[in-house]
C-alpha cells in the first residue's frame, strides 16, 4: 500500500554546469547511457552491484536514522527489514550473474538443420517506483535485479518517506554510475511526468488505485509493467493448529513495522470456539514482544503520518476491542489492537488495514473461510495454521493467492528461490533471485542455420505433387 502526496516538495534535482536539468532531460541522459552500451558488460554490472553493497554498508547508520525518522522503525529492525534483504539479494545475484545471464542453448533441430539458443538481453531503461513502508528495500530490491539484467534505472523513492528519500537522492550519485542511474524525488506532479514518458519497463510497488494509474499510463506506450500491490491477506487458524506458535507468528507478522507491510496478516478467520483461545495467546505474545506499554517500547514503531493514523482510528471506531485501541494521531501512535467478533461488513474489512490492527472473524469452518477468501480479490499472501493436512490441501486446491505460508507468516518473502508477486487484484509479475533478472530482460530467440542440407526447401514453390504429398503428411 502506498499513495502519492500532492503536497510533497521536490529536492534539488541534478544540475550540470549550474543549470538544473528537467526530468525529461535526466531520463534522456540515462537512456543515452544505455544506448551507448554502458550497462551491458557483466564487469560493469558486478561493479554496480558491489557499489550498492558499499553504499548500504558504509551509510547504514544514516539510512537507519532516516528510516526511524519516517517510520519510527528501530535501527536493528531497519537493518533487518530494509538493508539486510538487499545485501543478501546482491550477494545472490553476484554469485549467479554469469549463469543467469548466459545464452541458453536449445536442442539441435534436425527438421530445420539448425541450432538455436535463447539470449537474455536487457530491456533498456526502466522506472522503479517505490512505496513508503519499506523505502530502501522496495526501491533497491527490484533495482538490483535491473542492474544484474543490464538495464539503466531511474529510481523514484516515496515522498511520504522524505528523510529516506533525501538520503538516497544524495548517496546514489556518489556510488552508482550517473550515466545509467538517476533518482527523481517529488510528488504527484513529478510522478505523473515520469509516467508520461516512454519506458522499457515500469516496476511499481503500492496500492491498486495507483497501480491502475501506472498501468493506464504504461498502456499508452505499450510498456510492460510489474505491479506489486497489496490487499487483504487472510489467515485461517484451524482447530488443529498449535495456538501458541500461531499467535507468535501472527504477532511478529502483524506488528512488525507496525503492520505497514503488504503481506502482513490482514485478518484472521477461525471458529467461534477457537476465538477466545487465540485472543488469549495473542495477548501473551504481544506482551512478550512489546511489554505492557508498547508506546514507550523502543522496539515498536509508528505510523507513517497523521493522516494514516487518523484513518486507522476511524477503522476501529465502534468495533469490539479485545486489546489496544489507543490512538494518538499527533504522535502517529496506534497500539497493537485486537478486534473480535468482526463481520465482513464492518469498516475494518472494507480496505487493506495497513496498520497494527488485527480483526478476528469467526466462521463456521474451513469451507466458510475459503468461500470468504474467494469472494474478494485474490490476496498477495495467504496464511494457514494447521497440524492436519486436510485444511492445508483445501486452501491450496480451492483458493488463489500470490503466495502461501503454512504454519508461519511473511518469511516466504525471504527465499530467493520462491518468486514473490501477486495475482489478480494483488498484482502481476514476480521477482527475487533469478526471477528478478528475468522480469527485466527479454528472452530473445536466436536460430542459426547449420551447414548442410536445407529441409525447408520442400516448402519452397513450385508446389509439385511430391512436395504437396510431403507437406500434407504432417
Amino acid at each position: 500500500m502506498t499513495d502519492i502526496d500532492s503536497t510533497a516538495t521536490v529536492a534539488d534535482p541534478a544540475a550540470r554546469d549550474g543549470v538544473v536539468a528537467t526530468i525529461a532531460e535526466r531520463v534522456a541522459a540515462v537512456r543515452a547511457g544505455f544506448a551507448a552500451g554502458v550497462t551491458r558488460p557483466l564487469a560493469w554490472r558486478r561493479e554496480q552491484l558491489r557499489a550498492v553493497e558499499r553504499m548500504l554498508r558504509e551509510n547504514h547508520e544514516e539510512l537507519e536514522r532516516a528510516i526511524f525518522s519516517d517510520l519510527g522503525k528501530p535501527p536493528v529492525e531497519g537493518y533487518m527489514t530494509e538493508l539486510g534483504p538487499v545485501l543478501t539479494e546482491v550477494k545472490i545475484l553476484l554469485k549467479n550473474l554469469e549463469k543467469w545471464t548466459r545464452p541458453k542453448r536449445v536442442p539441435f533441430m534436425p527438421t530445420l538443420w539448425s541450432r538455436g539458443f535463447i539470449q537474455r538481453e536487457p530491456l533498456g531503461t526502466v522506472l522503479v517506483i517505490a512505496p513508503w513502508n519499506y523505502p530502501v528495500d522496495l526501491l533497491f530490491m527490484p533495482a538490483v535485479g535491473a542492474i544484474a539484467a543490464g538495464d539503466a534505472v531511474v529510481l523514484k523513492p516515496s515522498e511520504l518517506a522524505p528523510a529516506t528519500s533525501e538520503v538516497l537522492a544524495r548517496l546514489v550519485p556518489q556510488y552508482l554510475d550517473p550515466r545509467a542511474f538517476a533518482v527523481i524525488e517529488g510528488g504527484v506532479a513529478e510522478t505523473t511526468e515520469l509516467l508520461d514518458l516512454a519506458w522499457d519497463h515500469i516496476f511499481y510497488t503500492g496500492n491498486g488505485t495507483v497501480g491502475r494509474i501506472v498501468m493506464a499510463a504504461a498502456a499508452k506506450h505499450l510498456t510492460p509493467v510489474t505491479l506489486e500491490l497489496g490487499g487483504k491477506s487472510p489467515v485461517w487458524i484451524d482447530p488443529s493448529a498449535d495456538i501458541a506458535k500461531a499467535a507468535q507468528w501472527l504477532t511478529w507478522g502483524k506488528f512488525l513495522n507496525t503492520g505497514q507491510t503488504c503481506v502482513a496478516p490482514d485478518y484472521v478467520m477461525t471458529t467461534r470456539e477457537m476465538q477466545p483461545k487465540l485472543v488469549a495467546a495473542l495477548k501473551t505474545e504481544i506482551a512478550n514482544f512489546y511489554g505492557n506499554d508498547p508506546r514507550s517500547n523502543p522496539d515498536y514503531g509508528r505510523i507513517v503520518n497523521e493522516r494514516h493514523a487518523a484513518r486507522l482510528a476511524a477503522l476501529i471506531d465502534g468495533a469490539e476491542i479485545a486489546l489496544g485501541g489507543e490512538v494518538d494521531v499527533q504522535t502517529r501512535y496506534v497500539a497493537p489492537t485486537l478486534l473480535v467478533d468482526v463481520e465482513m461488513t464492518d469498516p475494518v474489512m472494507q480496505e487493506e488495514i495497513f496498520g497494527p490492527v488485527l480483526p478476528i472473524v469467526p466462521v463456521a469452518g474451513i469451507d466458510a473461510a475459503i468461500a470468504r477468501i474467494n469472494a474478494g480479490d485474490k490476496p498477495l499472501a495467504l496464511y494457514v495454521f494447521s497440524q492436519s493436512d486436510g485444511p492445508v490441501e483445501a486452501i491450496l486446491d480451492r483458493t488463489s493467492s500470490g503466495s502461501v505460508a503454512i504454519n508461519a507468516s511473511m518469511i516466504q518473502l525471504g527465499v530467493d528461490t520462491l518468486p514473490f508477486g501477486g495475482v489478480g487484484g494483488s498484482g502481476m509479475g514476480s521477482y527475487h533471485g533469478e526471477k528478478s533478472i528475468e522480469i527485466f530482460s527479454h528472452n530473445r530467440s536466436v536460430l542459426k542455420k547449420a551447414p548442410g542440407p536445407n529441409p525447408a526447401a520442400m516448402t519452397f514453390p513450385p508446389y509439385t505433387p511430391k512436395k504437396e504429398k510431403l507437406l500434407r503428411s504432417v
